[in-house]
Formats: structure tokens, C-alpha cells, sequence
């Protein structure tokens, strides 16, 4: 059974369950544990296929109670804790789902080995651009595309990818051009990662930009009904996916820009002075700026501004909605994030100096 087509509900047993009740929850999700918890969803403990044979096999009557043989999980994460490294931890132990446990020990989730259960889904659709060459973190570069650079383990958009499912996002488009086959060839249709991957070639003679792939999404008919989350695929990042959408749809903009802070520290002492006299020096000073993060929502009215066949900055977009007198709202990203461009960047989001 599909991951999405499973829901929580269907993986949580109450405490007094007995072994028969396990094996049918097992049989109706495919996976091999299910989890025991309280009238208040509390975990109590998991009973897993092997479990459950064991007692079998040793003369244990089916209809036994499951808590005879339950045990805590191997596994048990956090609301906060990346897809990305919680699919690492089990791979590691060998487990094949994970509850999320939040603070007073409620099970709101499950992460599953392509998918996570317990996410409200939202229907908006998401776009990846990763059809750059990525020439300035060349030699990395020269014979693998930017995005599938690896980090923490992984390609760069995988952890993306995961993010985004992670955050209820189900169906999303891939914008390749520039060794494209490689990211096709990585994630496939994406039933491996629990959502719906299609994707967006760019004419390798004529690059699109970070705009210009808005285009071919256009053309090929499909018409998405809600805002569009378009990002770059050279993110490592953890935003908040859901409070970025629903801070659009709040807003009231055609268009929502994520913002991350930028600082940067001044090497040298500054000097403020009046009429030849020392006011004050300002050591080493940190100045603070908003910057474009990459990360945008777009109404789906301005996909057919996009002009066809063209190198298109999606900021270009932005710019004429102001010149139409478009509002453009601006969100204030407090999550950890970090553009890899250069080779600097990849070393500190590799936790290199």
C-alpha cells in the first residue's frame, strides 16, 4: 500500500490490543510494526512482524495480548527532526517506520521508508529549479549537476525533496537541464520518496533561468489550483513550508518572497566622528540585511507572464507585478538556511572551514 494512502490512525492500536489485531493492522498498511498507545495516543510500545511470529511459533495464543510482546522502538523521533536524517537513522538500525513523539509522548506521525504518515496534506504544488551548471563550484561540477552534490550523506535535493514531503507536499516538478538524467535517474517517479515527481527539461542550447521553467510547466496543460511553491535546488535549508504558504494566503499578494538574514562583520574598527572629534569607534560592527532566499510563492495567474523559450530571472516577474501595481509580499524566514554557489559555501554547509 502506498504511504499516503495510509493513514495514522491505521498504525496506532489501542493498549488492550491483542496479537490478531496487530497482524490485521499489518496486513491492511504493509508494514511490519505497529504501535501500541493510550486513550491519549501516548506510545506505549511497538509490536513488530517478527514479534508477533515468534510468539506464534512458541504456542502463544493469537488472540494473546499484543503488550506481551510489545517493546520500545528502535527508533523514536521528534516533530523538528529532518526526514532526511531520520530515513539515515533507520537505514542505520534497520527499522522500517519511526513514530514522531512530541513533547508530552503523543504519536502524531510515523515516518515510513517513502513516506510519512501523519502530515496534513496540502495540495499545492511544489517546483525544484536544478537545471543550472553550477560553474562556479566547478571541478565538483564537471561531470555531476549541481543539485546532486552531496551533503550530509545525500544530494542537496533529496533533502529537499524529503523536506517538502515531509511538510505535506505531494505532487512536485523538477526543473533539469544541464546532466538532468542523473536527477531523473535518482528519484524516478518518486513513489521511493512518497510524493508524485514529473519533470521540467529545459532546451540545453537555451537555459530558462530560475523563472523561465514556470513557462514549460504552462505549456504542458497542467494548471495547479493553488499557489505554487517554487524553489532553488541548491537550498540546504529547514523552512517553515507550511507557515511560508499560509502567510501568503494571508497576505493577499499575488506573489510571497522569502527573506533570510544576511550578516556580515565589518574586519576593522569604525570610526564616527563630528567636527574632527572622535564621537564613538564601533568595534568589528555587524550589518544585518534581508535577502532573497530562493524560495518563492507564486499565484498560478502569473504562470502565463512567463515568457516562452527564453532566459527568464523569476525576480523579472516580480518586478513587473510591481510595475502593475501587484502587491509582492515579503516573509521573514527564521529557519537555518544556506545557498551552495561557491566553493566556500559547500564547505560550510559540509561543516568544513
Amino acid at each position: 500500500m502506498e504511504t499516503c494512502q495510509v493513514s495514522l490512525s491505521d498504525t496506532l492500536l489501542p493498549s488492550g490490543s491483542s496479537l490478531r489485531n496487530c497482524l490485521a493492522a499489518m496486513q491492511a498498511t504493509g508494514f511490519d510494526t505497529a504501535f501500541l498507545v493510550d486513550s491519549e495516543s501516548r506510545l506505549i510500545g511497538a509490536v513488530t512482524a517478527e514479534a508477533v511470529r515468534a510468539a506464534l511459533v512458541n504456542g502463544t495464543d493469537v488472540d494473546s495480548p499484543a503488550s506481551e510482546v510489545a517493546a520500545y522502538p528502535a527508533v523514536v523521533t521528534g516533530p523538528d527532526d529532518s526526514r532526511a536524517r531520520v530515513d539515515d537513522v533507520m537505514r542505520a538500525v534497520g527499522v522500517s517506520q519511526a513514530p514522531v513523539v512530541d513533547g508530552s509522548g503523543r504519536v502524531v506521525g510515523v515516518h515510513a521508508s517513502n513516506g510519512v504518515i501523519g502530515t496534513p496534506q496540502r495540495y499545492n504544488w511544489a517546483v525544484i529549479i536544478a537545471g543550472g551548471l553550477g560553474k562556479r563550484l566547478a571541478p565538483v561540477t564537471n561531470n555531476i549537476p549541481k543539485p546532486m552534490v552531496r551533503i550530509a550523506g545525500r544530494p542537496i535535493i533529496e533533502h529537499l525533496v524529503f523536506h517538502l514531503v515531509c511538510a505535506g507536499i505531494r505532487r512536485i516538478f523538477l526543473s533539469v537541464n544541464y546532466l538532468g538524467h542523473m536527477i531523473q535517474d535518482h528519484f524516478g517517479d518518486g513513489s521511493g520518496f512518497g510524493c508524485a515527481i514529473e519533470y521540467l527539461w529545459d532546451d540545453e542550447d537555451q537555459p530558462l533561468g530560475t523563472g523561465g521553467p514556470l513557462s514549460l510547466l504552462w505549456d504542458s496543460g497542467e494548471r495547479p489550483d493553488q499557489p505554487l511553491l517554487v524553489l532553488n535546488g541548491d537550498l540546504v535549508t529547514g523552512f517553515a513550508v507550511g507557515k511560508l504558504l499560509d502567510a501568503h494566503a494571508a497576505g493577499g499578494a499575488v506573489a510571497t518572497i522569502a527573506a533570510s538574514e544576511y550578516h556580515h562583520e565589518l574586519p576593522f574598527g569604525v570610526i564616527e566622528s563630528e567636527d574632527g572629534r572622535l564621537r564613538r569607534i564601533a568595534e568589528k560592527p555587524v550589518h544585518t540585511w534581508p535577502v532573497n532566499s530562493g524560495i518563492y510563492v507564486v499565484d498560478p495567474s502569473l504562470l502565463s507572464r512567463v515568457p516562452r523559450g527564453k532566459l527568464y530571472p523569476i525576480t523579472k516577474l516580480f518586478e513587473q507585478c510591481l510595475e502593475r501595481g501587484e502587491p509582492i509580499g515579503v516573509w521573514q524566514m527564521d529557519d537555518p538556511w544556506q545557498d551552495v554557489g561557491k566553493p566556500e559555501e559547500l564547505a560550510r554547509a559540509r561543516g568544513q572551514r
